[in-house]
């Protein structure tokens, strides 16, 4: 990013609300500098093309004079600031799994991947139909999806985990993923490879359906509910864990 829109991004930051004024004074004061009003504006505007700063809301002031101008962060400028979201995910994972009973995070995860199913909002439609939709839900939320056509059926990948740094360690955020391509597709799926044991991608195989599935949740069954592959789907799976 250009140095002088970083340095106004870090100003709202740390004073939202500053007006072109107050942006001049403090950059020529951190950078010893005599920048203008015209060049702020300039940067100013080139920020609201990238959505990192919001529409000048007018402020009155206080003593006599025209009201002026304030600026503040959008919620894209502030991810672009250090977080410390991993550390704090860790930790509430490692505390759920200590608080609660056994299962209890798990139990957790799969009301977050059926929110998250039901925030997709996939209607019962054709297999190939429903798996454009998850490709699509997917991708906005950091997958990297796709999905082929298979003899017996389909295979939807995800190449990305939005979650990798986290799955690692716990395999509970693996099931929650299990569950929620299972709730968007309409039927529960048989793993084939996984990113967290070194894999290029999450595979799941979706056998033909012998009828069209009924409603948008899967019951809560687990891997174990996963239906055997056939013998073709099985040398597949032989021939990908050679390479």
């Amino acid at each position: 990013m250009q140095e002088t829109r970083r340095v106004i991004l870090e100003i709202l930051r740390q004073n939202s609300g500053s007006t072109v004024d107050d942006l001049v004074n403090e950059l020529r004061r951190r950078r010893s500098d005599n920048i203008t009003a015209v060049t702020v504006r300039h940067h100013l505007n080139e920020l609201l093309k990238d959505d990192l700063i919001t529409m000048p809301q007018l402020r009155h002031r206080s003593s006599p004079g025209r009201p002026q101008h304030i600026y503040t962060l959008t919620d894209k400028a502030k991810t672009l600031f250090p977080s410390n979201y991993q550390a704090l995910a860790q930790h509430l994972i490692h505390q759920l799994s200590q608080q609660l009973p056994t299962g209890g995070v798990n139990v957790i995860f799969d009301g977050i991947a059926d929110q998250m199913a039901a925030q997709a909002g996939i209607c019962d439609l054709p297999m190939p139909e429903r798996l454009k939709q998850a490709v699509l839900y997917l991708n906005q939320q950091g997958y990297d999806a796709r999905w082929e056509d298979h003899q017996d059926g389909y295979i939807l990948h995800t190449c990305n985990c939005p979650y990798h740094q986290l799955a690692g360690e716990d395999k509970s955020l693996c099931q929650m993923d299990f569950r929620l391509i299972a709730n968007l597709v309409g039927t529960v799926p048989q793993l084939m490879s996984r990113l967290s044991e070194g894999d290029s991608s999450c595979s799941y195989f979706i056998p033909h359906p012998p009828n069209q599935f009924q409603g948008t949740t899967v019951l809560s069954k687990g891997v174990s509910g996963a239906r055997k592959s056939s013998s073709a789907l099985e040398n597949e799976r032989r021939k990908r864990s050679k390479r």
